[in-house]
């Protein structure tokens, strides 16, 4: 079964860092973009950054760059999110995904793929 199994999620104070994985098996060859997404309370899907699969740079949201690193795993197709300086404001569900369709790596709604999402908190 094709799927994404995130990790890493977790409590954290203001100023700490998260790292989060993102287990990809097959869809890591397979997918054009795999990238980062989260959901606060009450608000809308937000992409976090995104990158073509397997060469290229990552694009992030400008309220986490300079924070935020996508890096990837080939061996282990594996993808991650280190997640430093967080902020109360980064506290959200954060899904990995993909999208196996030729495309830009910046439309959201072209990603087929969805982990089932793990919980960042950030308390002041």
């Amino acid at each position: 079964q094709v799927q994404l199994v995130e990790s890493g999620g977790g409590s954290v104070q203001a100023g700490g860092s998260l790292r989060l994985s993102c287990a990809a098996s097959e869809l890591f060859d397979s997918s054009q973009c795999m990238g980062w997404f989260r959901q606060a309370p009450g608000k809308g899907r937000e992409r976090v950054g995104v990158i073509v699969t397997r060469v290229g740079e990552p694009y992030y949201v400008s309220s986490v760059k300079g924070r935020f690193t996508i890096s990837r795993d080939t061996a282990k197709k594996t993808l991650y999110l280190q997640m430093n300086s967080l902020k109360p404001e980064d506290t959200a569900v954060y899904y990995c995904a993909a999208r196996s369709s030729v495309g830009s790596c910046l439309e959201e709604s072209a990603y087929d793929f969805w982990g089932q999402g793990t919980q960042v908190t950030v308390s002041s």
